[in-house]
């Protein structure tokens, strides 16, 4: 029964995160302890976690059981040996090759209403799960798919592209600065992406963490032009989160269940931003 409510504490804390930038929702982010390491044996640490303040550790972990790791040459595997906690999920990465990493979890959920039997009834779950299926004989169904992109980098020893490629699906962030080369001051330029498409006209916002220590939250609101891309500066060093959401498509109308869902997309990033 206690994992049943901290399942759906967490997957509400990542429905509040799809919700518009600035909403005062529990947020979900990933923490590396450094996102530059320069040692002859790489780890990296990562908290990750569901906050109302990013970065604080108050309100849920955030599992890491579908985390993936994407290595300097473009390979991907599963992440392994994940500790959850009461507040925070931790790893301890081992990070064997030189070069950049990619560390992302990728949600497609279903998510919706339908009437049986005279009943309103919702549902929520992964693609293809139980959870998502809408039973035979319904009607009124509603549904609409959900995305979720939370990703940060980590580079070991030395900078690389090959873990940088978009795949084509959903929304993604494309670095145009390297992730982990990252200074205040100095202009960060990125572009988003729908479905390998640019992502023009797209709003995002970008957010220190530690605003406990300064009293006010430190947002940037921005907004992609029509290539997709942005560029921005940062007043100081710190960890950031940087945050986009676009909800897509039509509803289908009552009792045509054949209709295209509704879509709706989120992402989120972590980067570290160092002095001059």
């Amino acid at each position: 029964m206690q994992q049943n409510r901290l399942s759906k504490s967490i997957a509400l804390g990542l429905i509040a995160a799809t919700l518009s930038l600035g909403a005062q929702a529990h947020n979900a982010w990933l923490l590396p302890n450094a996102t530059m390491i320069d040692s002859k044996e790489a780890w990296v640490s990562l908290d990750a976690g569901i906050s109302n303040q990013l970065f604080e550790f108050n309100h849920a972990p955030l599992r890491l059981d579908n985390l993936m790791i994407t290595d300097p040459d473009g390979n991907t595997t599963k992440a392994e040996g994940a500790v959850l906690g009461k507040f925070r999920s931790t790893l301890d990465l081992r990070l064997p090759k030189d070069g950049t990493y990619r560390l992302a979890i990728v949600n497609n959920n279903v998510m919706g209403s339908y009437k049986l039997n005279g009943e309103t009834k919702r549902f929520r779950g992964a693609q293809g799960s139980p959870g998502a299926q809408i039973p035979s004989g319904a009607t009124d169904v509603q549904t609409t798919q959900v995305q979720t992109r939370l990703e940060t980098f980590v580079s070991a020893n030395k900078m690389s592209e090959g873990a940088l490629k978009p795949s084509g699906s959903g929304l993604e962030l494309v670095p145009i600065t390297h992730p982990t080369d990252l200074r205040v001051g100095e202009p960060i330029k990125i572009r988003f992406q729908l479905d390998g498409k640019p992502a023009a006209n797209l709003a995002f916002s970008v957010t220190p963490g530690t605003a406990k220590y300064r009293g006010s939250s430190g947002e940037q609101r921005l907004t992609t032009d029509a290539k997709g891309e942005a560029s921005f500066t940062v007043p100081a060093a710190n960890m950031y989160w940087l945050n986009a959401s676009f909800p897509g498509g039509e509803r289908g109308a009552p009792g045509q269940q054949q209709q295209a869902p509704a879509k709706r997309y989120t992402y989120a990033a972590t980067f570290e931003v160092l002095p001059q």
